[in-house]
């Protein structure tokens, strides 16, 4: 199983920008349902085509300052990090073949 993380507070945010080559932070809540049901098939896209990539989700309600801090107002959002940079940024509405296209090139940048 891929294995993914949660970032709670901005401290744990901050210490993956440094530590995490690449990485997709997935920000929902549990009471959205859409957000709940798209979270796999996110994963499961980074676990197949960029395995590389560490994968966290951001619970809006238990973690709000991180929310607002990276200015995160609707579920489900998507942030995708390079090198410490925000390089996507998905809300919404969002196909699953658009998401790799979008992460595809910085991907072999970083990594091939």
């Amino acid at each position: 199983m891929y294995e993914f993380g949660y970032l709670n507070n901005l401290e744990e945010f901050e210490v993956a920008l440094l530590n995490d080559d690449a990485f997709l932070v997935y920000f929902n809540s549990t009471s959205c349902n859409v957000g709940e049901a798209v979270a796999p098939k996110v994963m499961q896209l980074i676990q197949t085509k960029f395995p590389k990539m560490k994968f966290y989700f951001v619970d809006r309600e238990l973690s709000p300052e991180v929310s607002a801090q990276y200015s995160v107002f609707v579920e489900p959002t998507i942030l995708t990090f390079f090198a410490g940079r925000e390089t996507l940024r998905k809300s919404r509405h969002f196909s699953m073949d658009e998401l790799e296209m979008s992460i595809e090139r910085p991907y072999s940048i970083i990594f091939e």
